[in-house]
């Protein structure tokens, strides 16, 4: 975006070590943002940190399992401390493989679990959040689903159950939190290289063969910095307009019709 509207304003990204979070991270400290980014995963938390303030960019790690209350409770208490106010949350952390196994033979243990970080999470999240954005003048909630919110492959429902819910949830919040002034949104990502944006033992060269690319009308595989580009724009005053929305980022495979 390169203006300044988010100099010294604090956002929070959890899920913000790695892949489309750390991408995220990176796009708002570089506007000049106070970025606290929270992640259960310590060493990728660690590495994160350390990759951006290469940059000389303003931020911060704090550990959290978002699916926890009382860790839940811990970081915004650290973040209210020293920052006093919330101008953005992106609800951004999630387990993100999709595929579950059959149903008859899934665990419901495991199901709890995708439920439990995908979309309660972000619930948790945004209830401990709010004192913090109140305090803000134009404060911003921005939920990250998926495509896989509208469509499937087979034993995907746990991942498709949670960020369907994440959907329901961003247009019940926006209409809950006007009173507030705060505006809630969302962006469903479809496929979204992370191969270079992983810590360095789960970095990888991606590969894409040409079907890879041809399938999406736009020609390519997705990357975190297009995610990050409608961040900045949807938790911004431009966007001041726009709530309860979700917009769908998935380079056109979405709309484009196949036939078998």
């Amino acid at each position: 975006m390169t203006n300044t509207y988010y100099k010294n304003k604090t956002v929070l990204i959890t899920g913000g070590a790695q892949g489309i979070g750390l991408g995220m991270a990176q796009a708002f400290a570089r506007e000049g943002a106070n970025v606290v980014i929270t992640d259960a995963d310590k060493e990728a938390g660690n590495e994160a940190v350390e990759r951006l303030q290469k940059e000389k960019l303003k931020v911060e790690f704090i550990p959290c399992d978002i699916s926890q209350e009382h860790e839940v409770v811990a970081l915004l208490a650290k973040v209210g401390e020293k920052y006093k106010q919330l101008d953005v949350l992106v609800n951004n952390a999630g387990i993100a493989d999709p595929f579950m196994g059959d149903l008859e033979e899934m665990l419901m243990s495991e199901f709890d679990r995708i439920l439990a970080v995908n979309l309660r999470g972000p619930v948790l999240c945004t209830k401990y959040a709010l004192p913090l954005l109140r305090k803000a003048t134009h404060p911003a909630i921005l939920n990250i689903s998926s495509t896989r919110a509208f469509m499937s492959e087979p034993n995907t429902f746990a991942y498709s159950a949670s960020k369907g819910g994440l959907q329901a949830l961003t247009h019940s919040l926006a209409i809950s939190l006007a009173e507030d002034r705060i505006r809630v949104n969302a962006i469903a990502p479809g496929w979204i290289e992370t191969g270079e944006w992983q810590k360095k033992s789960d970095k990888y060269k991606p590969q894409h063969t040409k079907e890879d690319k041809e399938q999406h009308p736009v020609g390519r595989v997705g990357t975190p910095e297009d995610i990050a580009e409608a961040a900045l724009f949807l938790c911004s005053d431009k966007a001041g307009f726009i709530t309860g929305q979700s917009i769908t980022i998935d380079g056109g495979i979405t709309v484009k019709m196949i036939y078998v």
